[in-house]
């Protein structure tokens, strides 16, 4: 059965990205461009480090994530798992129905393939979170399972 995706679905459906760039030239001219990679990068919004601004993390998608208090994203699911290590706060994930509670210093494993969702329980304080996934060669070899729920 063919899924269509909507409007209506998340946005990241719709803009067009590069998961996997070009890697070309000498080797001088590659290390010269990774040297002059920022080292520092200040927060634009929830995601502060992810694949589509940060030419350094191509093979592991990283993404460091800072949400507020009493945030909580719609269930989703991808083929690719992760690895989600907690910085600073408490939360919860609900993997494929079942509570996973967590708080700073915990590293949470979502499962290839696994529908879940992430959430702040903290009514007063930012959950900050760092992302490590293999999406980037997920999707060079065609893995592409990408759903919201």
């Amino acid at each position: 059965m063919k899924e269509e995706i909507t409007a209506h679905d998340h946005e990241r459906h719709f803009k067009r990205r590069i998961f996997v760039r070009e890697l070309s030239g000498t080797y001088g001219d590659v290390y010269r461009d990774l040297l002059n990679q920022p080292r520092v990068y200040k927060p634009k919004g929830p995601k502060v480090i992810n694949p589509q601004n940060t030419a350094i993390c191509q093979a592991i998608e990283t993404q460091l994530e800072v949400q507020p208090p009493g945030w909580h994203n719609k269930p989703h699911g991808h083929m690719n798992s992760a690895i989600i290590y907690i910085l600073d706060g408490k939360g919860y994930d609900i993997h494929d129905g079942m509570r996973y509670d967590y708080e700073t210093g915990d590293a949470l494993i979502v499962e290839n393939a696994c529908v879940h969702e992430h959430c702040n329980t903290d009514p007063k304080r930012h959950l900050r979170m760092v992302y490590f996934k293999a999406k980037p060669l997920f999707l060079f070899f065609n893995l592409l399972f990408q759903k919201q729920t």
